[in-house]
């Protein structure tokens, strides 16, 4: 069943919900799904597919049957949904070229990381700026237009590739925080190296979307001193992932907790072992050949 099966009074409702929802125009949508919305039958009314004398079905029967003739309303529906995320990750994410020239880079990063809902930290200062728990948050960071920022909290928020943008240039950087972040992929580890002098700290753990490619990237942070690499879905090989880490950056502390690293180090040790076994032959090799000369 079809939206003009149940709106009969408008027979090419669906192609004019399409072309608002393509146009960028939910309000329309709103509207024409709720015209139709009166004409339809509710999962509860009387008229059903069934006899009388029939015993009616559960609820959960009825409510999949309900879906399935519907099945393009709620197609439409989560294509909707799907556009809108689309849209806030985008909207959030863009760059504020007008802020960043009026009011200076560092009240144009300040302005982007509250809108994100992170945190951040001046150089000197103890204090954080903060949204407090309905989103809000205070406008005094416009009184340091040149106070460089130190450290920055985006620790699940919606920051993406895009919105490395709104970062470049700050040479005080020395923390960023980015847990639990969904959109932070391997591209963006690869633009980090724009901090290659300045970041000393690096918190990716719980990002779904990272893999060893975007791990290896992180060799030009020659400045890093500790990374944290926990709980990585997409790391299939974490005890060999660490390792690599090691030897590209032998200066930075690496945390990787969240994995079974206990057939690594089963392997390691054996490798261990074996290489000390090895050395044992070749000495006693050595003294053989010594003693027989």
């Amino acid at each position: 069943m079809r939206l003009h099966d149940v709106c009969p009074s408008r027979p090419a409702v669906e192609p004019v919900m399409s072309a608002h929802f393509m146009a960028g125009q939910p309000w329309r949508f709103y509207r024409t799904l709720h015209r139709c919305g009166k004409h339809s039958a509710p999962l509860w009314a009387p008229a059903r597919l069934w006899s009388s004398s029939s015993e009616s079905p559960p609820l959960h029967t009825r409510a999949l049957l309900f879906l399935t003739q519907r099945f393009y309303d709620v197609e439409l529906l989560m294509g909707l949904n799907s556009e809108l995320k689309r849209r806030t990750v985008q909207w959030k994410n863009s760059y504020n070229s007008y802020a960043r020239q009026r009011l200076g880079m560092n009240i144009a990063l300040a302005h982007f990381v509250l809108r994100l809902k992170g945190g951040f930290r001046y150089v000197g200062q103890d204090d954080w700026f903060r949204v407090d728990k309905r989103g809000k948050f205070s406008w005094d960071f416009l009184n340091h237009k040149n106070t460089p920022i130190e450290e920055v909290d985006l620790s699940h928020s919606l920051i993406n590739f895009t919105g490395l943008q709104s970062l470049e240039g700050q040479q005080s950087l020395r923390t960023l925080s980015l847990r639990g972040c969904s959109q932070v992929d391997d591209w963006f580890l690869a633009r980090l190296h724009i901090f290659q002098n300045s970041l000393e700290e690096l918190n990716i753990s719980d990002c779904p979307q990272i893999t060893v490619g975007g791990l290896a990237a992180l060799r030009n942070l020659r400045g890093l001193r500790y990374l944290d690499i926990s709980s990585l879905p997409r790391i299939s090989s974490p005890g060999l992932v660490v390792i690599l880490l090691e030897e590209m950056l032998p200066q930075c502390h690496i945390v990787a907790t969240g994995y079974d690293l206990s057939m690594f180090q089963d392997t390691v040790e054996d490798e261990k072992e074996i290489k000390e076994q090895g050395k044992t032959d070749n000495r006693c090799g050595t003294l053989t050949e010594a003693s027989t000369v």
